[in-house]
């Protein structure tokens, strides 16, 4: 974790010990793979100030990390999450995209998460990896899908997607179960799989399942034409620039938003992890609302 990192959710679990480092500081990496037998790496940007940040976090990052699990030797398997974002966007029927038959990415994100995956490929022989490429996750304590909730809850929802637009999803805690799963999965190193609910939704399905849990509707939605987006996302990233802070929509971001579904086939994965996802979308909104709401998010 970060010397800034929030551990209030951490704290207190049995048999976990907090120890403060960073993927970009390759001796504190060295420090926590130490007596290590089995590594789950999960961080990485989403949003970042530039594409040199993506890299360096992203992609240097799990290099530090891997090299890092290399020099102690003790570490037998490196689950690395990288993205759906690998693949691209599926195309216009939503055929779910599969390892084999995968784009290329849209977006710096997407770029600095396949180049980390082949870096891993590129030493799976020394070192046991599984490669996991999750969708948008969601659920309790996700800071990105609350600005969706606060938007429905306002009553002012900006439809920056397509209505038709498909979408793969995965709840939190089924994500975190297919890793710790594939610690131990009798799978070949250098292994890459997708991880969905397999029940992908639109978005129009999206904002009414949201708005079902909530209880209310957005009485004003407002569609946005892609120029108009890109010119808030000009003015975000101007904001950005201004403040020196990370922003989400950006020129690359509006290179998603706009695409006919992003769908991807995790069926292989509940095969060779032995692992089932448990909550679909409809019931996932409805935890992830009442969790916002029970902590004041919302």
């Amino acid at each position: 974790m970060r010397g800034t990192s929030n551990t209030r959710f951490l704290e207190g679990l049995n048999n976990v010990e907090l120890v403060t480092g960073a993927v970009d500081d390759f001796e504190s990496c060295v420090r926590a793979c130490q007596g290590v037998e089995g590594i789950i790496h999960s961080a990485g940007l989403v949003k970042a100030k530039s594409p040199d940040d993506f890299r360096r976090v992203n992609t240097e990052g799990t290099e530090n990390l891997l090299r890092a699990a290399e020099k102690a030797g003790s570490v037998r398997r490196f689950v690395f999450v990288s993205s759906q974002a690998v693949a691209g966007p599926s195309d216009e029927a939503c055929t779910p995209v599969c390892v084999g038959n995968e784009g290329e990415p849209v977006t710096a994100y997407g770029r600095s998460k396949l180049a980390a995956e082949k870096i891993l490929l590129a030493s799976k022989k020394e070192i046991h990896s599984v490669i996991l490429r999750p969708p948008a996750i969601y659920g309790p304590r996700d800071g990105e899908i609350l600005v969706f909730f606060k938007a429905v809850k306002g009553g002012v929802l900006p439809l920056t997607n397509p209505l038709e637009a498909k979408y793969s999803m995965i709840y939190g805690p089924d994500c975190a179960a297919a890793c710790v799963k594939a610690l131990s999965a009798n799978v070949e190193s250098g292994t890459t799989l997708f991880l969905d609910d397999g029940h992908p939704v639109s978005f129009k399905e999206m904002i009414e399942q949201v708005e079902a849990a909530l209880g209310k509707k957005a009485w004003l939605r407002v569609p946005l034409p892609q120029a108009l987006v890109k010119g808030a996302a000009v003015l975000t990233e101007a904001y950005g620039k201004v403040t020196n802070q990370a922003v989400m929509l950006t020129l690359d971001k509006c290179n998603e938003l706009h695409a006919t579904g992003w769908v991807c086939d995790g069926g292989p994965a509940q095969a060779a992890l032995d692992w089932q996802p448990t909550v679909r979308f409809r019931e996932g909104v409805k935890l992830t609302a009442d969790w916002y709401k029970k902590e004041g998010w919302l």
